[in-house]
């Protein structure tokens, strides 16, 4: 099954903040799939497809990592690789990254020995708000990114993370969580 780790964002206003922020990427004609409102969250670690005897100790992994909860700002927008040749569109996390990043620390060494592959791109906060499908209005596209580069969304108290299951389907992925640990 094809699994990954995230924080999820359940508040009502701040997913307000980020379908707003979607809106005006939509507004900009360019050809976006922006992320479902239930599928926004914060990737801590891709898993890939994983074996089965393997979901067992992912959950261990998941109940025993223990923190204490912390809050972390959203702020500004940003694209992957780069505003030039943008494919995926964020909004950035500035408070909370040093704790985002601890929690990572303390499931990575713990995946490695698991079998899975140590993240080569490094740990880089953020929220996927859309993908970028082509080039279409990219200009129009790059001036909402720079416009709101500095833009704050909201705060998250983050307090649990979770083990989620992802199946594509053809209208997007359907998430489910799997297991989670309260921070």
């Amino acid at each position: 099954m094809r699994c990954f780790i995230s924080v999820d964002i359940e508040d009502p206003a701040l997913l307000g903040a980020l379908e707003e922020a979607q809106r005006r990427l939509e507004g900009t004609g360019a050809d976006l799939k922006c992320v479902d409102r239930e599928n926004i969250h914060i990737t801590l670690r891709f898993l890939g497809e994983v074996r089965e005897g393997l979901v067992d100790d992912l959950k261990r992994l998941i109940s025993c990592t223990t923190f204490s909860p912390f809050r972390v700002e959203l702020r500004g927008l940003g694209a992957f690789p780069h505003l030039r040749r943008p494919r995926v569109v964020w909004v950035g996390i500035s408070d909370g990254v040093e704790e985002l990043t601890t929690v990572f620390n303390r499931l990575e060494p713990e995946l490695v020995r698991m079998g899975f592959r140590p993240e080569r791109r490094g740990f880089s906060p953020h929220i996927t708000l859309a993908r970028v499908r082509s080039g279409r209005n990219r200009g129009r596209l790059v001036e909402e990114v720079t416009a709101r580069a500095d833009g704050v969304f909201g705060e998250l108290e983050v307090g649990d993370i979770r083990l989620k299951r992802s199946v594509l389907t053809p209208r997007g992925p359907l998430y489910s969580t799997i297991s989670e640990s309260k921070g």
